[in-house]
């Protein structure tokens, strides 16, 4: 295979370049990958979580396109975006600005961590809200065996394991640890949730590596998180966005409710059911038949553990006020549809859109019929009451949390200092150190917000 851009050695973390092409092998007329490994590109191998989701280091990756394709790449979200460009060229755009539902396009990419090269990589703009932002460090998306059929020699091609990956560019985050933050006291409370790892990001367009931040990557869902999670990816998971998603009367649609795996069969029979049953006249005729129903196809529990954990830390930006941000899975284990979180960099701030759900929830209407529903239950209202105390006392808890975030302020310090205007959201480093002094205010203000409420 003859790569159309030059392949080089990118500066890794030990400072070291090494410029010019390197050569092609040819061994008995095939072409060999010089950097191919069985455990680094091969897809006959598991995921390695200790490499690719190593909690102790920030990461660095190097992604080069020749300065045509990231042209492209600006052009089609333009296209997509309707308007507006952001700073130095690059993509982004204002408030207000049209945008359509259309996923921007892949692109073809060399991709380098920690010395080796991946080949022709896909890569793409990802996201909503932080899609718009007047800034070039938009959130991203890698697929490593998305162009296999234009380059035969790729077919198979995995990192560590993992075909696709995301990288949240912690948009509107000072602090720049709320996607992690989240995503880890969500796993360590029970709650299904992708892993991540902190990862600089150097592009080069056309004119050497540009030093694009911090960002976090992030397991998907579909691709490596359910097998490691639940041990099987064979049940139904979807991916429910826009009016359906909120599961009300009159604006329930399927068609919202998009099919991430088993998408030949098609068949969505399971959300049905679980509409079906929350909107039974037994929840107030007979609401102890009801539940018994509700809890054959959902899991309850789960939900309720969710949203004591989701309520507490104010993520503001998902269910009960806006129709996205989490994923369902039809757990084939016990047959129950699960919660799965997703996209959490709004989170831990009152929020926008009228402020982060309380407590009590008792402002959320029957817009939004999962939560009203199960809440006006007083079953399940002792649940969550008790699950909010297990949180502020286990994974929420002060010292674990105050510990948790010095961690990270340390680990990420050097790499926030970095970040240049146009590619950052904190405002420099004292930006990045008062983000993560807020940080650390919020969770003993949240917890004494939930003591406050228990009483």
């Amino acid at each position: 295979m003859k790569t159309h851009r030059t392949l080089y050695i990118i500066p890794l973390l030990a400072g070291l370049l090494f410029a010019g092409c390197k050569k092609e092998i040819e061994i008995e007329g095939e072409a060999v990958l010089p950097d191919w490994t069985t455990a680094s590109h091969s897809n006959d191998v598991p995921p390695n979580y200790s490499m690719v989701f190593n909690d102790d280091k920030v990461h660095r990756i190097d992604i080069v396109l020749t300065s045509e394709e990231w042209d492209a790449m600006q052009d089609d979200l333009a296209d997509i975006q309707g308007s507006g460009g952001g700073p130095g060229g690059g993509p982004g755009g204002g408030p207000g600005q049209t945008f359509s539902d259309e996923t921007p396009q892949y692109f073809p990419c060399d991709f380098y961590y920690n010395g080796k090269q991946w080949y022709e990589v896909g890569i793409r703009y990802k996201g909503n809200s932080s899609l718009r932002a007047n800034s070039n460090k938009l959130p991203l998306r890698l697929d490593f065996n998305k162009f296999q059929d234009e380059f035969p020699d790729i077919r198979g091609q995995r990192f560590y394991g993992f075909e696709e990956l995301s990288l949240s560019s912690n948009y509107n985050d000072a602090s720049l640890i709320r996607e992690k933050a989240a995503a880890d006291i969500f796993r360590h409370f029970g709650v299904p949730a992708a892993r991540t790892a902190f990862y600089e990001v150097y592009i080069d367009h056309g004119n050497g590596p540009v030093y694009f931040g911090v960002y976090t990557m992030v397991e998907v869902i579909f691709d490596t998180m359910l097998e490691d999670y639940f041990g099987t990816n064979s049940g139904n998971c979807y991916k429910p966005e826009d009016d359906g998603a909120q599961f009300a009367q009159n604006i329930f649609n399927l068609d919202d409710f998009e099919l991430k795996t088993n998408e030949v069969g098609g068949d969505k029979s399971d959300i049905q059911e679980l509409f079906n049953i929350l909107h039974s006249a037994d929840r107030t005729s007979n609401p102890e038949a009801w539940k018994t129903s509700l809890e054959s196809v959902f899991d309850v529990n789960g939900f309720l553990k969710y949203l004591a954990a989701n309520n507490t830390i104010q993520n503001w930006d998902t269910y009960g006020l806006m129709p996205h941000n989490y994923y369902l899975y039809h757990d084939p284990q016990d047959g129950l549809i699960k919660w799965i979180v997703w996209d959490n960099n709004e989170a831990f701030q009152n929020g926008k859109q009228g402020g982060a759900v309380s407590l009590s929830m008792s402002e959320v209407n029957t817009n939004w019929p999962l939560i009203p529903y199960i809440i006006g239950d007083s079953e399940y209202e002792a649940i969550y009451k008790s699950y909010l105390q297990q949180f502020i006392t286990t994974s929420f808890e002060s010292s674990r949390i105050q510990d948790f975030y010095s961690a990270y302020e340390s680990l990420l310090y050097s790499s926030a200092e970095k970040e240049q205007s146009g590619y950052s959201y904190i405002n420099g480093i004292s930006g990045f150190t008062s983000a993560m002094s807020t940080m650390k205010t919020h969770n003993t203000s949240r917890i004494a917000t939930v003591n406050a409420y228990l009483q």
